[in-house]
């Protein structure tokens, strides 16, 4: 019999409290609720439900436990991704797309970590400003454009390395909002105008922030509350080169969603890549960009309690958005700001699709997506089962013939 596949989810109930008890007093109450979460996903603990199939000749039965639905779950992603797609698929225009990547530099990581909520606000704050303000330039495109964002704060070894992945279309409105203008295809490779730009803004922010006492220091990083010493510590990284990596355009929308499933609701590390765990190492895949080819992906081996550390890195402040939307995409002017690029691009507005939802009895058994794996006909479910509480239903004892 098959082993079943390793999870982030194993590691954390099999290491979890020998991890707590060594590290108490320095793991945050959103760590410890991150980890809680994970370690009850997809177990009794949560409750779940019990489906039979239709199909009386098959009559395949199943317990299934509830998810935790966290966002740093590896499990529960796919979902929420999915659903965000489906929303996201209707406002793609039919141009091309851009991909640009905003790196923190190394030197700001550990007050970045220390700071989560408001630098990583300033970074994604910093890198949106940036590029609206060189596609309104006239010299480059002169037009309000679209951009969606992403935070992710992991490098591919877990190493806390803070970045943002804009993908914006191939063009946009013009400031009369009565021509669409479409960019040349190399309108966003001068990264280093970009990465010129972009540190500037992100260092006035970071001072500003720091005169209004939103910054706050800790350990060996104590000392940068005072004033004079935080601009010396700032002064070499308006001298130094700040990473910002601009990516070959997508040829349209299909290469645009199938880019932004992988990175939408991207966690630290996915399941698929951990190898092995044992008392002693846990072995995952990770890529060394430093690398080209296929001998880029190598294994890396972790004690258990770092691999914790490192994963727990990434939690994210309550109620922080890492995935936003500006310029022509922005909440307050998105539906109206689309229809008029579609306009202006000749494009067939859809059909009206309500998505009302039918009426359903209140006894109308409730199906499951997925259909049943022997014979394919629908689930129904026939019970469900509170948190911490089992199921009535049993499978029936194999009977072993000792004759």
């Amino acid at each position: 019999m098959a082993r079943p596949a390793l999870e982030v989810a194993d590691i954390l109930r099999d290491h979890g409290p020998a991890w707590r008890d060594a590290n108490q007093g320095h793991v945050s109450l959103g760590q410890l609720k991150v980890m809680s979460a994970i370690e009850r996903c997809r177990t009794a603990a949560l409750g779940g439900h019990v489906a039979r199939c239709e199909n009386t000749a098959c009559g395949h039965t199943e317990i299934a436990y509830n998810s935790c639905r966290n966002r740093h779950c590896p499990k529960c992603q796919a979902a929420a991704s999915r659903q965000w797609l489906a929303d996201r698929e209707a406002e793609l225009l039919p141009v091309p797309y851009f991909h640009v990547v905003y790196t923190l530099p190394s030197e700001l990581r550990d007050i970045a970590y220390q700071n989560k909520r408001v630098i990583y606000n300033l970074l994604m704050k910093a890198a949106a400003e940036t590029t609206l303000a060189i596609a309104a330039d006239p010299k480059r495109l002169g037009a309000r454009i679209g951009i969606t964002a992403v935070l992710h704060t992991w490098g591919s070894a877990l190493t806390h390395h803070p970045h943002v992945h804009m993908i914006m279309p191939g063009g946009g409105l013009s400031l009369d909002n009565t021509r669409w203008i479409a960019a040349r295809s190399d309108f966003l490779v001068h990264v280093n105008v970009l990465a010129r730009l972009f540190r500037g803004k992100m260092l006035a922010m970071l001072m500003h922030a720091h005169a209004a006492g939103e910054l706050k220091f800790f350990s060996t990083h104590a000392r940068l509350a005072d004033k004079s010493t935080f601009k010396r510590f700032i002064a070499p990284l308006r001298r130094i080169r700040w990473v910002v990596y601009c990516k070959a355009p997508f040829a349209g929308p299909t290469q645009v969603l199938r880019y932004l499933s992988r990175y939408t609701h991207r966690v630290a590390i996915s399941n698929r890549r951990l190898v092995a765990a044992d008392d002693e190492a846990i072995a995952f895949r990770w890529k060394d960009y430093r690398v080209s080819g296929p001998d880029r992906w190598k294994t890396m081996r972790l004690h258990p309690h770092e691999f914790i550390r490192r994963f727990l890195l990434h939690v994210l402040p309550t109620g922080f958005h890492r995935i936003r939307h500006y310029g022509l995409f922005a909440s307050t002017n998105r539906a109206e700001s689309i229809a008029t690029a579609r306009a202006l691009l000749n494009v067939v507005p859809s059909a009206a699709n309500p998505q009302q939802e039918p009426d359903v009895a209140p006894d109308t058994p409730r199906v499951l997506p997925c259909p049943c794996r022997r014979c394919g006909a629908r689930m129904i479910v026939i019970e469900t089962f509170a948190r911490g509480c089992a199921p009535s239903w049993r499978p029936k004892p194999i009977r072993i013939d000792t004759s």
